[in-house]
């Protein structure tokens, strides 16, 4: 009954993950193909419609916006309109929550940020973090209030999306040799399944 019990846990732990990433990416798919036909069918005729247009015209309006936003004449537009859904109560924090989780998925916020072991003190143990900001980035508010000395570290959660932010002494802290994208989808699987990085 215990190897029974292993085998099911082991086949699940296959198929799970599977199941599940095709089920979200039918989810997404077909999600923007409802979303965008209704906008073909406004300037197309019915029958010359083709299933999967949608999905195209999607990902070519991605690719055209990311360009945008290395023009300098746009790029501001872009912020500009960032601002103001800054100021929509409830809107905000939704975009604002999306955004990060997207950001974080893909590490882009962090890929210029230093990946740092935390000590924990008085113990052995330590946690894996990614710096956000330096007393010494002016640029910044989180950065304005801290002092020299002192960086913010991330420390995400793994399985969840959530973490905490905390802020400590330089001192405190020592460089790992990680990417900071993988190291925070390390964390968030726990490590486990992980592949050995090619050297």
């Amino acid at each position: 009954m215990k190897k029974l019990s292993k085998d099911l846990l082991t086949g699940l732990s296959l198929l799970l993950p599977i199941v599940l990433s095709i089920q979200l990416l039918i989810w997404v798919l077909t999600t923007v193909e409802e979303w965008l036909k209704q906008v073909w069918d406004l300037v197309l005729p019915a029958e010359w419609y083709i299933p999967g247009l949608a999905i195209v015209s999607f990902l070519a309006l991605a690719v055209v916006t990311g360009i945008s936003f290395r023009v300098r004449i746009i790029k501001p537009l872009w912020l500009w309109g960032h601002r103001l859904i800054d100021r929509i109560p409830v809107l905000n924090y939704l975009y604002n929550t999306i955004k990060d989780f997207f950001d974080l998925i893909g590490g882009q916020n962090f890929s210029d940020q230093k990946v740092v072991w935390v000590r924990m003190p008085d113990t052995p143990y330590k946690l894996l973090g990614v710096v956000t900001k330096q007393g010494d980035d002016e640029c910044s508010r989180l950065g304005q209030m801290i002092s020299d000395q002192e960086i913010a570290v991330y420390l995400p959660m793994s399985y969840q999306v959530g973490g905490y932010m905390v802020v400590l002494p330089r001192d405190c802290v020592e460089p790992a040799d990680i990417d900071a994208g993988d190291a925070l989808r390390l964390i968030m699987s726990a490590g486990l399944g992980q592949k050995k990085s090619k050297s």
